[in-house]
């Protein structure tokens, strides 16, 4: 019985080699294929990659570019978009994606609140578990200063630990806040990035039937944040409709096929 375990552990560590061994030469090809100008068959490699072995935010950021190379800027800022999720810290993934959205064809408005979008900023400019180390150290100074201000004889030090126990306490808070919403940012799948070409957005979840019932017509690249979701079947095909706010004052209803979580 134990050689048959261990025959089995071997074959699973074997094959488990072969994968990593695969995995590591095909993202060889995509990376090989990216520097030599192939830049669709290097997506198709970096898709079949993030399909069999997992993602980074370096292959998500190279994915971007040759998309953005091919001239499809829907999937480029999609791409952008889930680097920067995986790795808020990627300055060329971040500039990349403030490029592309300057060359995409639609403008929308203002979207959320100047206070939030600020927040949000601060929280997306770095990983959540950074926020969470800091927030921890500051923590650690927090119960220092108590521990200074209790058993320390010295009146400076005394004051030392009380106002900046009291300064590092709310540091902590701060922090805290900042590592739960980058969390929230970077897992939350109410966003998507339209990748069709064009579509035409609806006042109601099904194709419009005249000019009445369009809303607008977007274009690929613009991001839209999904509210609510309808499956409409028409002629026995069902097909999936999103209720997407675009801005602050405009929200309409886009077939799903048109769009791509984040």
């Amino acid at each position: 019985m134990k050689k048959i375990i261990s025959l089995l552990f071997s074959l699973m560590v074997c094959s488990l080699g072969f994968q990593m061994k695969a995995d590591s030469s095909m993202l060889q090809q995509a990376d090989s294929a990216y520097t030599t100008d192939s830049y669709q068959e290097a997506a198709e490699l970096y898709n079949n990659v993030i399909r069999n072995s997992g993602s980074s935010s370096m292959i998500y950021y190279n994915l971007g570019n040759c998309y953005y190379r091919l001239g499809e800027m829907g999937k480029a800022i999609l791409a952008y978009e889930r680097a920067l999720r995986l790795d808020p810290s990627n300055e060329d993934a971040r500039n990349n994606l403030e490029f592309a959205n300057t060359r995409i064809a639609d403008r929308p408005g203002e979207r959320g609140s100047f206070i939030g979008n600020a927040l949000d900023a601060a929280a997306n400019s770095s990983h959540s578990n950074t926020w969470a180390w800091i927030g921890l150290g500051c923590f650690i100074l927090t119960l220092l200063g108590v521990i200074a201000y209790i058993f320390s004889d010295i009146i400076i030090i005394r004051k030392i630990g009380f106002f900046g126990g009291i300064l590092t306490f709310i540091a902590c808070g701060i922090f805290i806040f900042l590592a739960y919403r980058s969390a929230a940012l970077a897992t939350a799948d109410d966003v998507a990035i339209i990748t069709a070409p064009s579509t035409i957005l609806s006042t109601a979840p099904r194709e419009p039937k005249d000019r009445t019932q369009e809303a607008m017509l977007l274009h690929e690249g613009t991001k839209v944040v999904i509210l609510d979701s309808v499956k409409s079947t028409t002629d026995t095909v069902a097909t999936m409709w999103y209720d997407v706010q675009i801005d602050n004052t405009h929200r309409a209803w886009i077939n799903a096929e048109a769009v791509e979580k984040i």
